[in-house]
């Protein structure tokens, strides 16, 4: 009888939390569409006010910058490591709660209230948290696969370097060398193009790669705020990357009062996703199959499994 309750009880919760999950994502999508509309027929705020008065970074002035130091928290994501350098997050990257996230995105990079809702709610629900009361570390978002990802372009595979809050500067720079806009700006082509060679290398060196269609969105997702939120401008790129670092004077390149709505954003990541033509190439799908093939003593190409037996 107990099993048969607790067997009960799950199927009861999980349905209900099934439901309200989806009522959520029906709330959030249709506020998202109307605050749209909204930044649609709106004036954008001045240049210079972006970021409100009264909240850190007000006219492009950031709090102090400080580098992480030994035992500090921290993740994949620039965005949030900078965050937490200039103390708009915890500094040692600890003990945040996702409401707190929630906000300092929003004041920070001038994400619209529904994507800095949506965001933290995925990260806690994907590490098994409440999203009202949870709280993490940083470095708890590097839990593979669930927002870090392989091929990245600012870190190598976690297969190769556990430790996601490191920069791989080699791929940074590349990535900064790679604009072909003015003044050497990233474009959408350019994004595309990085991702599609990203993914392609990283699966040959990786025999652990793997990257369902939600880590393909992650990292399309990650390369389009590069181009939205940072407007793709080099200059401003290199110490968010590099340093992590948010240069003086910067403010969120999108001005709208209500913020970057994940409908406008993704008008962006889509883009950007379907336009990586190793995709449908064969490249990505033939790249690491070099290393389960040889030659035999007759010359016949054999597979690793069968040169054991």
């Amino acid at each position: 009888m107990a099993v048969i309750l607790i067997a009960f009880r799950r199927i009861f919760n999980g349905l209900v939390g099934l439901v309200l999950d989806q009522l959520t994502n029906v709330a959030l999508f249709s506020l998202d569409f109307l605050l749209t509309l909204y930044n649609l027929i709106t004036p954008d705020r001045a240049v210079g006010r972006v970021v409100l008065q009264g909240n850190a970074g007000h006219g492009g002035k950031w709090p102090l910058w400080t580098p992480a130091s030994e035992g500090d928290s921290r993740c994949s994501c620039p965005a949030l490591n900078a965050m937490a350098n200039h103390g708009l997050l915890p500094r040692d990257g600890k003990n945040i709660s996702f409401v707190e996230l929630h906000h300092a995105i929003r004041k920070t990079y001038n994400f619209a209230p529904t994507f800095c809702f949506f965001v933290p709610k995925y990260i806690a629900n994907a590490l098994g948290r409440s999203y009202s009361t949870g709280r993490f570390d940083l470095s708890d978002i590097d839990a593979h696969n669930c927002i870090e990802h392989d091929a990245s372009l600012t870190r190598v595979d976690t297969a190769h370097s556990p430790h996601q809050g490191e920069v791989a500067v080699p791929l940074v720079e590349e990535l900064l060398r790679s604009g072909t806009g003015p003044g050497g700006n990233l474009t959408r082509t350019d994004l595309s193009r990085m991702l599609g060679k990203r993914r392609v290398e990283a699966k040959k060196a990786n025999s652990q790669f793997s990257s369902a269609f939600i880590h393909k969105m992650f990292g399309s997702s990650n390369g389009s705020t590069l181009l939205t939120i940072f407007g793709g401008r080099v200059d401003d790129l290199r110490p968010i990357l590099t340093e992590e670092r948010l240069p003086e004077g910067w403010e969120p390149r999108i001005r709208h009062r209500m913020g970057l709505t994940m409908l406008e954003f993704n008008m962006t990541v889509l883009p950007v996703e379907l336009g990586i033509k190793e995709e449908v190439d064969g490249s990505i799908a033939q790249a690491g199959s070099e290393r389960y093939t040889s030659t035999g003593v007759d010359g016949k190409v054999e597979s690793e499994a069968e040169k054991v037996y």
